[in-house]
């Protein structure tokens, strides 16, 4: 931690009360001390002559060292002091990748086997791989779209990989759809690339059919996509000797990688998926750009909070202790009865007399 001032400049301002105090004149108020008809004569019999007088209410040294420790408080808390903690780093992202998944009816083929030799259906292997990629993305900005008959949205571009993750895991087989509507799955990933302002723009397509069900064709798409410097590399899961809608339209595929600057992969098991997603490490290099702030804690409060309590402390005592003062002795009565002497109604009867 470093402490620092943010307006040190203000400690000057400990000085401004004995400028005052030097520049300005004491406040003062003109105002005749007696009125009397014969003043004049009093002034020729006593021989003096009038002039200016002031009461002037003078500090105690309480006081005085009260005032000053205030003032000094009030002055430190103006500068305004703080703690600057340890900075934090943060990773900014530098790419935005987007993957495209095929959910039609195809992906529910058991014909891979996962890490544990088990024959599983490809959509499984797929995200299996898949959430091992994910948790690599550190620095990326991930989204994920599925399709099936449409396309949808099933992350948006974030940071959350843990978040991303999670999604992936409640995909099925089916759930847009029997059919493959890939060109239209492109056309939404370009959409929400519009707003992102990361220059490197990279989409991963895994499909195990050809496109059957869209209204924007892959090829027109994947023109669209270059024009606007999206990368789109393609995995083809399935087999090609399928036919029907279950046929793997490699040829159209490797046109629209390449004609986004992309690549095209095949992938007939779990190990050649797995070494396309390294691949794709390799062949997408990540520029990681981090950013570091110190938060800064302020500390004013509390030189405020010390002036007043020290304040408000010292004159509710000294407010105690005035009304503790007894009266002052050998003051006058003012009751005809207990007075010492005569009354000066008495002796001037006498005097009358």
């Amino acid at each position: 931690m470093t402490f620092t001032f943010t307006y040190p400049w203000l400690f000057f301002a400990l000085s401004l009360p004995l400028f005052i105090h030097w520049a300005v004149k004491p406040y003062s108020e003109k105002r005749l001390a007696v009125r009397s008809p014969w003043f004049g004569r009093l002034v020729r019999f006593s021989g003096h002559q009038p002039g200016d007088g002031a009461v002037v209410q003078h500090r105690t040294l309480k006081e005085t060292i009260v005032g000053i420790a205030v003032w000094g408080l009030l002055v430190f808390a103006l500068t305004r002091p703080q703690y600057i903690e340890p900075p934090i780093h943060k990773t900014v992202p530098t790419r935005d990748l987007l993957l495209l998944m095929d959910l039609s009816g195809s992906m529910e083929t058991e014909d891979f086997t996962n890490a544990a030799g088990e024959r599983v259906t490809r959509l499984a292997a797929v995200k299996e791989v898949l959430d091992d990629f994910l948790s690599r993305r550190e620095g990326d900005r991930v989204g994920l779209i599925v399709f099936g008959n449409a396309a949808f949205v099933q992350v948006p571009f974030t940071q959350d990989l843990d978040a991303s993750r999670m999604l992936l895991e409640q995909l099925f087989p089916r759930m847009a759809g029997p059919k493959t509507a890939l060109g239209d799955a492109i056309g939404l990933g370009i959409t929400l690339f519009e707003r992102s302002d990361v220059k490197q723009r990279v989409i991963i397509a895994l499909t195990d059919g050809n496109d059957t069900g869209s209204q924007v064709p892959p090829a027109q798409a994947a023109r669209i996509a270059a024009d606007k410097d999206i990368v789109i590399h393609t995995i083809a899961v399935g087999d090609p000797t399928a036919v029907g809608e279950e046929k793997l339209d490699e040829e159209a595929l490797k046109d629209l990688s390449q004609t986004t600057g992309g690549q095209y992969f095949y992938a007939g098991d779990r190990d050649a998926l797995e070494g396309i997603y390294k691949a794709l490490d390799l062949l997408e290099v990540r520029q990681v750009e981090t950013i570091s702030y110190r938060p800064r804690l302020d500390l004013f409060h509390w030189p405020l909070a010390a002036a007043f309590l020290l304040s408000l402390g010292f004159y509710l005592l000294h407010g105690w202790r005035s009304r503790g003062v007894p009266a002052a002795e050998g003051k006058a009565s003012t009751d005809p009865g207990k007075m010492s002497g005569p009354s000066n109604y008495q002796v001037e009867n006498k005097k009358a007399a």
